[in-house]
């Protein structure tokens, strides 16, 4: 079900897919939103009640005045606050949302009490595009129309990504005068530059459990880093899933199994 809360004049959308078990805060990658997560949410069934906020930009959440991961970190605790969840809970992300549960795992260690990280570096390269406010791998952003007249103007304007990641997330406009993309382009570029940088120390300040799942394909977490994120930081598992970065999404059952198979062990 969706519910939001207000944060100063900003609304936080969040979807609460309910249940009897221990409460899983999702949080989803940039360009996505917290239905990303309905499939795990009904893989994991009554064992877990999956919490998962549409982040700041995103989804049917607010815009923001920035975009840095401090921001991302104090809507996370927000929530957390908002639904009374004092107990830690376990944090899974994917993407920017891991960058986020692994400050979030550093900086409010009383707060989580296991974190899993999907396809996540700590080692995010800062852009080396010639435009600085354009990251290197995401100028296909500056193509983008945030509003249309139709759905397919907005589509046609995404390009590659259109039909699998921005189609099924498309929203009307609040005045039914066209349709909006789930994200703004110019929002998503800020986080990812904002994301960017060393986040070694975020790692390897948490204490709680962790568990880290590669996509063998995957180009934004290299091998090498992905061992040395294994051994330097205690109590962290590893999983590899066959797929490329966007394997939560490519390879469901797989991803799913995985995760359901962790939080069984906690």
């Amino acid at each position: 079900m969706r519910h939001a809360l207000k944060i100063d004049d900003r609304t936080l959308s969040y979807l609460d897919f309910g249940g009897p078990g221990r409460p899983l805060l999702a949080l989803h990658g940039g360009l996505s939103e917290g239905m990303a997560f309905a499939g795990l949410a009904r893989a994991l069934g009554d064992d877990w009640r999956v919490i998962a906020p549409d982040q700041r930009g995103h989804g049917d959440s607010d815009r923001a005045e920035h975009y840095r991961t401090e921001g991302y970190v104090a809507d996370a605790v927000a929530l957390l606050d908002h639904l009374g969840l004092d107990s830690p809970v376990v944090v899974l992300g994917f993407s920017l949302g891991a960058v986020t549960a692994v400050h979030l795992a550093a900086e409010h260690p009383g707060r989580v009490a296991a974190l899993i990280n999907t396809d996540s570096t700590v080692e995010v390269p800062r852009s080396a595009a010639a435009t600085p406010s354009v990251p290197a791998g995401f100028e296909f952003l500056t193509g983008m129309r945030y509003t249309a007249a139709t759905r397919e103007e907005l589509l046609e304007a995404a390009g590659p990504i259109g039909s699998q990641f921005v189609a099924p997330a498309l929203r009307p406009l609040a005045d039914h005068s066209g349709w909006r993309l789930p994200f703004h382009p110019q929002d998503m570029l800020d986080s990812i530059a904002a994301a960017g940088g060393d986040h070694w120390e975020a790692w390897l300040a948490g204490t709680c459990p962790a568990l880290l799942i590669r996509a063998t394909a995957s180009t934004a977490l290299p091998q090498a880093t992905a061992d040395a994120m294994v051994a330097r930081r205690p109590g962290t598992s590893y999983t590899a899933l066959e797929g490329d970065h966007f394997v939560p999404f490519t390879h469901p059952d797989d991803f799913h199994a995985a995760v359901g198979k962790y939080l069984a062990g906690l």
